[in-house]
């Protein structure tokens, strides 16, 4: 899985920007440093990094790939593995609990896997796919995010979402594949495919007039915290805040669930687009 859940990431931040969610925890750190992020010199160091790797290497082969594949291959490509997806999101379902929802996506696995002919024909559209993974099952749980990290090669993080990214990895379908050559063509087949699909996006969060590190890490952040609440994130007070007026705090709490329900829909657009009929 490496690259894989990077350049979700991204696309996923790239799709914040274009809805205006991005208006997050920064925002309310008034030039002070974010409490989330103590490893910043780190982290800046690591993103230009992987910024670097990816201009030099990851987003040349992307280019050339979306050239020479026609769209219908480029589609079975992406139905083929957001299917492979659906097995990590169905059991983080049944890790937290949500019995219905791992009905529905157990439902996508088993009849793309068959009907689909192996995922490549994505025939349960009208079936929502979800994101689930087991950082966010940990979340459900009650494990704290931890610190902010940029982890090389594959992107933001937090320290539990790391801890949950390795044992997604470790659970994939792919690493089950005993012969490593086709165990690796699956890996950079993957993250070309994924990568090729931000192309065109990309380019309205490079004309965007941000500081590009601030802007990933507090859309991140959000955007997570989002998911392990569903869409409905309790409001997070910060030290200079007067808690002492309930009608405000209930005039805010309600602005939260409205900002959180909006960005969880942008989301559900974005992850639907890796299995497009």
């Amino acid at each position: 899985m490496i690259y894989m859940s990077s350049t979700r990431i991204y696309l996923l931040l790239i799709s914040l920007a274009l809805s205006g969610c991005a208006a997050t925890r920064g925002d309310s750190i008034q030039g002070g440093k974010n409490p989330h992020d103590p490893l910043e010199p780190f982290n800046r160091g690591m993103y230009k990094f992987n910024d670097t790797v990816d201009k030099a290497v990851l987003k040349p082969v992307a280019i050339g790939y979306n050239t020479v594949m026609p769209e219908p291959g480029k589609i079975m490509v992406r139905n083929f593995f957001s299917n492979l997806d659906d097995i990590i999101v169905t059991i983080n379902d049944l890790l937290q609990l949500k019995f219905t929802q791992a009905a529905s996506d157990g439902t996508r696995v088993l009849f793309n896997s068959t009907f689909g002919i192996l995922g490549l024909i994505n025939v349960t559209d009208r079936l929502e796919k979800h994101n689930e993974d087991f950082g966010q099952t940990l979340g459900y749980w009650g494990v704290s995010s931890g610190p902010y990290i940029v982890l090389p090669f594959f992107g933001p993080r937090t320290i539990r979402d790391s801890a949950g990214l390795y044992v997604d990895s470790y659970a994939s379908p792919i690493r089950l594949i005993s012969n490593i050559p086709v165990r690796n063509e699956m890996y950079v087949t993957r993250m070309v495919s994924l990568r090729a699909g931000l192309l065109d996006q990309e380019k309205i969060l490079d004309e965007a007039a941000i500081d590009r590190y601030t802007f990933i890490r507090d859309a991140y952040l959000q955007q997570r915290q989002n998911l392990v609440y569903d869409g409905n994130p309790p409001r997070e007070k910060f030290d200079d805040e007067d808690s002492s007026d309930p009608i405000e705090d209930s005039k805010e709490n309600q602005q939260q669930t409205v900002a959180s329900t909006t960005c969880s829909t942008t989301h559900h657009g974005t992850t639907n687009t890796e299995d497009i009929e």
